[in-house]
């Protein structure tokens, strides 16, 4: 049995991960889906000073409370930049980690220096448009999410921190040197943001997969990302 736990994208939280408990146990496999603060229902926790900061805290809390140890951390999206810091911080806790289309950041880079420009200016209007400069609203979903996931997901999605973006990642302990795995969902356009990790990840030697997904695959493709999850676990 492996024991994964999943550090969730923006705007998301544990409840996005709600399919994946049940097929992972059907493959001997334990998954913690914590959600960090300020979002799903620890939203009314929300404030202007949560950062990135925040959110590794949050993670390392689950892992010293929960006391979980040999832990392959997933970081989806956003949460690659959380996965990052948390698997910096908790050395012996972490066994593996694995990116899922994820930022995977190198020391002192935040998730704004990771996007596009473009990406980056939509976020900060959106912030500002919505009426709350510290909160980014949620970004649309993939166009090939289902309507009854749209209907069951879009209204638990809630407005992202700013700051969980604009502050840079610190390590504290130098250079990971764990294993890490990279997956790639392929239904992206060709000039997409996480095509650029995936093809690092190959250069130095990472674990790397493709997965027949748009971003969401916990959401879209349940039952491929489990397969695939099991057979990382088993490598």
């Amino acid at each position: 049995m492996a024991l994964f736990v999943v550090a969730h994208g923006a705007w998301s939280a544990g409840w996005a991960w709600k399919k994946m408990p049940p097929l992972m146990a059907a493959r001997g496999h334990q998954l913690v889906t914590p959600t960090c603060t300020g979002l799903g229902e620890r939203g009314h926790l929300a404030h202007p000073g949560i950062d990135l900061e925040s959110h590794i805290a949050d993670m390392l809390a689950v892992l010293e409370f929960e006391d979980l140890r040999e832990a392959v951390l997933i970081g989806h999206s956003y949460g690659g930049m959380v996965a990052t810091g948390v698997a910096d911080r908790a050395r012996s806790r972490v066994a593996t980690l694995v990116y899922l289309d994820a930022f995977a950041p190198s020391d002192g880079e935040s998730a704004f220096d990771l996007m596009p420009q473009a990406t980056r200016d939509q976020r900060r209007a959106g912030a500002q448009d919505g009426g709350e400069s510290w909160r980014i609203p949620p970004g649309p979903m993939p166009p090939d999410t289902p309507d009854s996931d749209r209907e069951w997901a879009g209204p638990r999605r809630l407005p992202q921190p700013l700051k969980t973006f604009e502050q840079k990642l610190q390590f504290k302990h130098g250079a990971l040197t764990l294993p890490r795995h990279y997956i790639y969902c392929t239904r992206h356009p060709p000039d997409d943001r996480f095509r650029p990790f995936y093809e690092r990840a190959r250069r130095e030697g990472w674990g790397t997969h493709e997965i027949d997904a748009s971003h969401n695959p916990h959401i879209t493709s349940p039952q491929a990302l489990a397969d695939l999850l099991d057979r990382i676990a088993k490598a």
